[in-house]
C-alpha cells in the first residue's frame, strides 16, 4: 500500500486536450440547440461538459504550473532597506526565498534525473501570456535550474530566533554563496541590536561595506569597530588580555593559539612558561599583555624574578630585610663568584636571594608563585629555550612591529589615539567587530589572531555564565577551518548558555579534519551545531555529512512490463501489458545534486529537522565606503 498518491508532472498536459474537446462539445450542444438537441437534453449534456471542461483545464494548467519552475530563477539583488521590511520582527531570522521540502520533491527530483529537463520547459512566451513572471535561470550560470524548480511557489523562508541558540553551520564550495548568507544573517543582527563579532580571514570588502550600511541604517555613529593587521593605523587596538578572572586564563588562551598538532607535553611546557611570568606579573601588580610575556619569556625570568623576590623579603623582614646577616654574607659570596648561577644573565644581588629563599625561608612561608619562578631559574636555559621553542614564533609574530602595538595597547601612549577595546568593553557598549584576519599573505599570523580572539570570547563566555550575561552576542566565523581551536569548540558547545549565538561558515569537511588532525575530530566539532545551511559542495564526506542530516524518504518506483506470446495457430497472439508501483527508501536529497546547485542556492535543515530548499538575493550594501572607513547614508 503506498502512503501517498503517486503523480508523475513530467510528461505532456493532456488534460489541456481533454478540456478542448469538452468545450468543444458544450459549444457544439450549445450552437446546436434548439434546432437539433432539444433543450431538456442540452442543459444535462452541459452540465457534465462544462465542469469536466474546467476540471481538466484545472488539471492541465497545474502541469503547465509545475513545469513552469524548471527553467529555475535568475540571481536577484535587494537593498538592504528591503532586508529590513522582509525581517521586520526582531524574533524571527529570515534566510531566503524557498519552501519547506517535502517527499513529494524528492519525488520529482527522481524523476527528473530520469529524462532531460531541457524538453520539459515551457516557452517563456507562453508563459507569459498565461500570467507567470519569467526570469529564467541563464545558461552561463552555474548548476542546474530545475533543483529549485520542482515547486513552483516560494516564501519567505523565516524561523524563531531561539532555534539559533544551538548554532549554524554554513557550508558550501568557493564562490557558492557563503558570503551572500553571512550578509543576510549579520544585517539581521545588527539590526536586532546585539553584539556582533565577525571573523574574516579573508577581507571581503563586499562584506565590510554591508557591515558598515547595517551600522550606518540601525545603530549609533561609534558602533562600528574595524581590525586589520595589515592595515593597523586605521583600525583600533585590541587587547585579549584584559579581561580575566584568574591568572591561568591568560596561560590558556595563549596556548590555544599553539598549533593543533603540537605534542602534549611541549603545549604543557608552554602553558607554564606563560603562567609562571603571568604569576611573577601579577604579584607584582603589573598588567601583562602580550609583548611583556614575550619579552620575559625570550629574554628569561630573571627581572621578574628579582623584583618578586625584593618586594618578598621586605614583607618577610621588613624595610630593614637588606641588613639580614645572611644575606648580606651570600651576596658577598655571590660578588666573588662563590655561589655558581645557573643563568648567565643574572645579576650577583639575584643569585643571593634565591640562595637565601631556598635556605633560610621556610617551605611554610614559601610563596607558590616565587617557587614556579625559581624552578625556571633553575633550569637549564639551553634546555628551557627548546621546550618553549613552540611558543615564542607564535608570540614573536603577535608582538612585531605596529601588529605588537595593536594586540598590546599601551593606554599611556599618547602618540597612539587610536581607541583600544577588549571584548568586556565591545559587549557592553553594543558594537559590532569586524576582524579582517587577512590569511592570504600571512596565514599563521591570521591563525594566531584568530584563535586568540576565540579564546578571549570563551572566557567571556564563562564569565557571562557564572555571573549572568548581558547583551546577546552573535558570533560569525568565515573560513572556520584557519582558526578553530579548543576554546572556539566550547563555544559551540556551551556558548548559548552564556548568550553567544554562533554561526561558522567552511567549505569541506577535509579543510577542518586537517586542522584537527582527524575526520573524527572534525565531525565531533560540527557535531555541536543544530542548524545546516549547505549550498553547492563537489567534497564526497561532505556531501555525505549533509545527506546524514537530511535523512532518507520513500519513493515511488514504477515498472512496466510487455509481454507477447503467439502459439502455433494461425491467428493466435497474447499480448499482457502491466504496470507495478513500489516503495524504497531512498535520500530525501540526491547526493550528486548537491554539487549541480546553482550559486546563492541552498538547502537547510533547522529549528530540530526542518528542512527547506531555498536561494538567497545579492544585498546592495550601496556605496564603497569613504577613506576614514564610513558609509554614506542609506538613500
Amino acid at each position: 500500500m503506498l502512503m501517498r498518491s503517486y503523480e508523475m508532472p513530467w510528461r505532456s498536459p493532456m488534460e489541456l486536450v481533454a478540456s478542448a474537446v469538452w468545450w468543444g462539445a458544450a459549444l457544439g450542444t450549445l450552437a446546436l440547440t434548439p434546432a437539433t438537441v432539444p433543450q431538456r437534453l442540452a442543459l444535462p449534456l452541459l452540465a457534465v461538459m462544462i465542469p469536466m471542461g474546467i476540471m481538466r483545464a484545472r488539471q492541465g494548467l497545474r502541469i503547465i504550473g509545475v513545469r513552469a519552475a524548471l527553467s529555475g530563477r535568475a540571481m536577484e539583488k535587494i537593498t538592504t532597506r528591503r532586508l529590513a521590511q522582509l525581517a521586520s520582527d526582531p524574533d524571527m531570522v529570515v534566510f531566503g526565498f524557498g519552501f519547506e521540502w517535502q517527499p513529494v520533491h524528492s519525488q520529482r527530483l527522481y524523476e527528473l534525473a530520469k529524462v532531460d529537463y531541457r524538453e520539459l520547459r515551457i516557452p517563456p512566451q507562453v508563459l507569459r501570456l498565461l500570467g507567470y513572471v519569467v526570469e529564467p535561470q541563464p545558461d552561463g550560470e552555474i548548476g542546474l535550474p530545475y533543483i529549485q524548480g520542482v515547486e513552483q511557489r516560494e516564501t519567505l523562508l523565516a524561523r524563531p530566533l531561539q532555534n539559533f541558540e544551538g548554532g549554524t553551520l554554513v557550508v558550501g564550495t568557493t564562490q557558492s554563496g557563503k558570503g551572500v548568507c553571512l550578509g543576510w544573517l549579520i544585517t539581521q543582527a545588527i539590526r536586532r541590536g546585539d553584539v556582533v563579532i565577525i571573523l574574516d580571514p579573508k577581507n571581503s570588502k563586499r562584506l565590510r561595506r554591508l557591515v558598515e550600511r547595517a551600522c550606518a541604517d540601525y545603530r549609533e555613529e561609534d558602533t562600528f569597530l574595524w581590525f586589520h593587521p595589515a592595515f593597523p593605523e586605521k583600525g583600533v587596538r585590541l587587547d585579549f588580555t584584559f579581561n580575566w578572572q584568574k591568572p591561568t586564563e591568560i596561560a590558556s588562551r595563549i596556548q590555544s593559539i599553539l598549533p593543533p598538532d603540537t605534542a602534549g607535553a611541549f603545549s604543557a611546557f608552554g602553558w607554564d612558561a606563560v603562567n609562571v611570568v603571568t604569576q611573577g606579573m601579577v604579584r607584582l601588580e603589573r598588567r601583562p599583555n602580550l609583548m611583556k610575556l614575550t619579552k620575559y619569556i625570550e629574554a628569561g625570568i630573571e627581572p621578574i624574578l628579582e623584583e618578586t623576590l625584593k618586594r618578598f623579603f621586605e614583607e618577610l623582614l621588613g624595610r630593614g630585610w637588606r641588613t639580614n646577616p645572611d644575606l648580606v654574607r651570600l651576596l658577598e659570596k655571590a660578588r666573588k663568584g662563590s655561589i655558581k648561577s645557573p643563568s648567565p644573565v643574572a645579576s650577583a644581588e639575584l643569585v643571593a636571594f634565591v640562595e637565601y629563599y631556598e635556605r633560610h625561608v621556610h617551605e611554610s612561608r614559601h610563596d607558590k608563585a616565587i617557587d614556579s619562578q625559581v624552578r625556571v631559574f633553575r633550569h637549564n636555559r639551553e634546555h628551557y629555550q627548546k621546550i618553549t621553542a613552540n611558543l615564542l614564533p607564535i608570540l614573536s609574530m603577535l608582538t612585531s612591529g605596529d601588529l605588537g602595538r595593536s594586540l598590546s595597547p599601551e593606554p599611556f601612549d599618547a602618540s597612539d589615539e587610536r581607541p583600544i577595546m577588549n571584548l568586556e568593553k565591545i559587549e557592553r557598549g553594543g558594537h559590532v567587530l569586524l576582524m579582517c584576519l587577512d590569511s592570504l599573505p600571512d596565514p599563521a599570523v591570521a591563525s594566531a589572531i584568530g584563535a586568540m580572539c576565540l579564546a578571549d570570547l570563551a572566557a567571556r563566555s564563562g564569565i557571562r555564565y557564572n555571573l549572568g550575561g548581558h547583551r546577546r552576542i552573535s558570533l560569525f566565523v568565515d573560513e572556520v577551518s584557519n582558526v578553530i581551536n579548543q576554546p572556539l569548540i566550547e563555544i559551540m558547545n556551551k556558548g548559548a548558555e552564556g548568550g553567544i549565538y554562533t554561526t561558522v561558515a567552511m567549505q569541506t569537511i577535509a579543510d577542518l579534519a586537517k586542522r584537527l588532525g582527524s575526520q573524527e575530530a572534525a565531525r565531533m566539532a560540527l557535531g555541536n551545531l543544530n542548524n545546516l545551511i549547505a549550498f553547492r559542495t563537489k567534497d564526497q564526506p561532505t556531501q555525505e555529512f549533509v545527506n546524514e542530516t537530511f535523512g532518507q524518504t520513500a519513493i515511488h518506483n514504477m515498472k512496466v512490463g510487455r509481454n507477447t506470446a503467439r502459439d502455433g495457430h494461425l491467428g493466435d497472439f497474447t499480448l499482457v501489458e502491466s504496470t507495478q508501483i513500489a516503495e524504497e527508501f531512498n535520500e530525501l536529497v540526491p547526493t550528486s545534486l548537491l554539487g549541480k546547485l546553482p550559486n546563492l542556492q541552498f538547502f537547510a535543515s533547522v529549528s530540530g529537522g526542518h528542512l527547506c530548499k531555498g536561494r538567497f538575493t545579492l544585498l546592495d550594501p550601496g556605496p564603497a565606503p569613504d577613506e576614514g572607513g564610513t558609509a554614506e547614508a542609506a538613500p
